[in-house]
């Protein structure tokens, strides 16, 4: 008498999943953390030196890991333990904010020390949210991936609408007060990190490994040799660039109609909170559509409402315009960091994701210097018609991309030899 089979049980949700919420919680404070200080340090050089060159610099330090740390950042992620590489990275992250929080209390406040700490802080945040990103997929299973990238994506939105005010409001209560937060709040991560009880990748081969700039550069091979992705990024890399426009063209329209900061701040409020409601409606979308449709239609969408934004100086209609504009943004980030983590294989997720990183930042750092330029010398109206324009030649563009590569909801073991061998230069 053959003995009856039961079926599986079904997975967990993720509202139940304990080490999900934790990595999910502490990324979450980790971003808040990198939000607060970003605001505060400009802040404070202004404030305290009146020096707009000295406010500059300490910006420069902050996106110079953008350009610097991304790639090897990637190949460190896959060779090491993720959870405990991000463990370090918080308890970095924690003395670099404490020491400036110090400082500040000793009134000791010294340029080089702060462009150190917000060097550290930017770099480690680059290795925390690279291990972070590759190690999702381990706590969840196939089918709840793109509820659990939405869940991400809807928590960065958030991050950036409530740290920066946060962070100013700390500020005026008293200027040592933004930086302490965000020592807390890294200490509250690491907390969630060691309370985690699984592995962030799988096993590794120990045979012996390549050479370590072989490794760096694996992961931009590996999408250079896939047609879909290698055009998908081109077409994000310069949407980003003139996004970085329009965020400059907001501030001179608020400006030269009269309006106040707080005016600005409120329509950033207003797009960060579209960012919300995007990112936790993309479920809907991506059942529907395809990367390549999304991609194409939120390219056209775009074209159309930064078209718009050269007609008016209304408050409320700017502030609905860029809340559409970060909503489209919620959903096709969401869309494409699923479609990413599936066919990437785990032992590439850092380099891959580090790649995409690089890409994105790069293009925001172009795109501020013409962004500039071109507000100058053509005037906000004149320039963001260009922008719009230039966005509709890409969604054009997209029409044109290549066939997906097929999707998988499982991938199966790829070992760090095998990788190698699949990603070196031929």
């Amino acid at each position: 008498m053959s003995t009856p089979t039961h079926p599986a049980s079904p997975p967990v949700r993720l509202r139940g999943n304990r080490n999900f919420l934790l990595l999910w919680a502490g990324a979450g404070f980790t971003m808040l953390a990198a939000r607060m200080s970003g605001i505060a340090l400009p802040l404070l050089v202004i404030w305290r030196t009146g020096s707009a060159w000295s406010a500059g610099l300490v910006g420069f330090a902050a996106l110079l890991p953008n350009l610097l740390v991304q790639l090897p950042a990637g190949a460190l992620v896959d060779r090491w333990d993720r959870r405990r590489l991000m463990i370090y990275c918080d308890l970095g992250c924690l003395l670099a904010t404490g020491s400036v929080a110090a400082a500040v209390l000793a009134n000791r406040v010294w340029l080089p020390h702060l462009m150190l700490a917000t060097f550290i802080q930017g770099s480690l945040a680059i290795l925390y949210r690279l291990g972070e990103r590759a190690g999702i997929r381990h706590l969840v299973p196939p089918e709840q991936l793109p509820a659990a990238i939405t869940g991400n994506e809807a928590r960065t939105q958030a991050s950036g609408l409530l740290g920066q005010p946060l962070g100013s409001v700390l500020f005026t209560v008293g200027r040592w007060l933004p930086m302490v937060g965000a020592a807390v709040a890294h200490a509250v991560s690491l907390v969630c990190l060691l309370a985690i009880g699984s592995k962030l990748q799988e096993e590794r081969d120990p045979a012996p490994r390549r050479l370590f700039w072989r490794e760096v550069t694996a992961g931009l091979t590996w999408i250079w040799q896939r047609p879909f992705l290698r055009a998908v990024m081109g077409l994000v890399g310069v949407s980003n660039l003139l996004f970085q426009a329009v965020s400059l063209a907001l501030i001179v329209i608020v400006h030269d109609s009269g309006g106040s900061p707080r005016v600005v701040g409120l329509i950033t409020a207003a797009a960060g909170l579209g960012g919300v409601l995007g990112a936790l409606s993309s479920a809907w979308w991506l059942r529907r559509l395809s990367l390549r449709a999304v991609l194409i239609l939120a390219l056209l969408a775009w074209a159309l409402l930064i078209a718009g934004l050269a007609n008016t100086h209304q408050p409320v209609l700017l502030g609905l315009d860029f809340a559409m504009i970060s909503g489209i943004g919620g959903v096709s980030n969401t869309a494409g960091g699923v479609y990413q983590m599936r066919v990437t294989p785990d032992a590439l997720q850092g380099r891959v994701n580090s790649v995409l990183g690089l890409i994105g930042s790069g293009c925001s750092s172009v795109g501020v210097l013409l962004g500039g330029l071109a507000l100058q010398s053509l005037g906000s109206q004149p320039a963001v018609l260009g922008v719009a324009a230039l966005m509709g030649v890409l969604a054009l563009l997209g029409l044109a991309l290549p066939a997906e590569a097929p999707v998988h909801s499982t991938q199966p073991a790829v070992t760090e030899t095998r990788v190698a061998e699949d990603s070196s230069v031929q």
